[in-house]
């Protein structure tokens, strides 16, 4: 059956000589994988541009709910991104954030709500100026609200340990190395409460940035199933340093 939807793209991988297979956040089936023939080469259906990491597109699918892989009869862009692409920096925190849903959105249903934040984050991002090097950081905090693991926000001077695995705040320091203490744990609630619009407002220096993604990735780790190692934040953090 012939289906109209919006997309986001997460991932491509090789098929064959002209061919892909695109993991593709849908509007209306959730998380999909695509076979894209004579994807590649120089009569190319698609265009490599609209297969990056987190390319918005719209597209008229073969969708058969019994098919694990769906097939694509057209593919546009549904939004011209004017600055992502031209970006070293963001393209770098594109392919970070798409590798970061590629693990973490698993649901193969439709779920509007998410992929309107998603897409809405996009916008964002292509559109700020100078003051977004803390953008990832809200975006994957606010991600965890759309996932069902938004941590309780209880720091207060009698609360100031964050025990990652439990995804709360406790007066005592935990047994266990998963932990965030102050000041690091003082950052992470404000962090919490700040959405992506307002994240250019955090003053945070380098090291406070790393540190506080490497306490979202393994929170993340605690709370995703099967999450494992990200790999492109290593290239995020070289290239925004």
């Amino acid at each position: 059956m012939l289906q109209k939807t919006r997309g986001i793209v997460l991932r491509t991988s090789e098929y064959s000589e002209n061919s892909l297979i695109a993991k593709v956040y849908t509007e209306k089936q959730g998380l999909c994988s695509f076979l894209l023939n004579a994807a590649r080469g120089a009569r190319a259906k698609f265009r490599p541009a609209l297969l990056q990491p987190l390319s918005p597109v719209e597209m008229v699918i073969y969708y058969k709910e019994t098919r694990g892989m769906q097939r694509v009869s057209e593919m546009k862009a549904c939004l011209p991104l004017t600055s992502i692409p031209f970006d070293i920096n963001k393209i770098s925190m594109a392919l970070f954030l798409s590798e970061v849903l590629y693990k973490s959105v698993r649901e193969e249903e439709e779920n509007r709500t998410l992929f309107n934040f998603i897409y809405n984050s996009i916008c964002i991002l292509d559109s700020a100026g100078e003051r977004y090097l803390n953008f990832h950081l809200a975006f994957l905090a606010q991600l965890t609200r759309y996932l069902g693991f938004y941590p309780a926000d209880e720091y207060s001077e009698l609360r100031t340990f964050f025990n990652i695995p439990e995804g709360r705040f406790q007066r005592e320091q935990p047994v266990h190395p998963h932990f965030l203490a102050p000041p690091l744990s003082e950052l992470w609630s404000t962090l919490m409460k700040t959405s992506y619009e307002n994240s250019g407002s955090l003053n945070l220096q380098t090291s406070e940035r790393r540190r506080l993604l490497s306490a979202l990735l393994s929170y993340y780790g605690f709370h995703v199933s099967g999450f494992g190692n990200v790999r492109s934040h290593e290239v995020l953090e070289q290239v925004m340093n």
